[in-house]
């Protein structure tokens, strides 16, 4: 490990809408004052704030506008089903919508296997 700790803070945020895209997008990413200023507007727009300094470091890597990637879908499905549980009484969720890991099956299914290039 590095003397040096790395302490800069790190933030993503994902909008996902299953009719047009197949993953979660990273809406918006940054580091230090940039990844405050979205923590700071989530937070005034009443938008559930979820801290995993190792997820956050990996989302920070992708492109705004991108599709996360399949090995990541478990994690983000993991936090959308924290926060449905967590805020269910003010959400105003209806009867539908209340197994929110049913409408995220899609993205917890195994991708397919590339094939490898055989070497002799």
């Amino acid at each position: 490990m590095s003397q040096y700790e790395n302490n800069t803070q790190r933030a993503a945020a994902l909008k996902y809408n299953g009719d047009s895209s197949s993953a979660p997008i990273v809406v918006a990413s940054g580091l230090g004052y940039v990844a405050q200023k979205i923590i700071d507007l989530a937070q005034e727009n009443e938008i559930p704030v979820y801290q995993d300094d190792a997820l956050a470091s990996l989302l920070t890597q992708l492109e705004c506008g991108s599709e996360i990637p399949p090995e990541l879908y478990q994690a983000v499905v993991d936090i959308y089903v924290y926060f449905l549980n967590y805020n269910q009484k003010d959400l105003e969720i209806s009867e539908n919508s209340e197994n929110l890991e049913d409408e995220f099956q899609p993205l917890l299914q195994e991708p397919p296997q590339q094939e490898q290039p055989q070497t002799e």
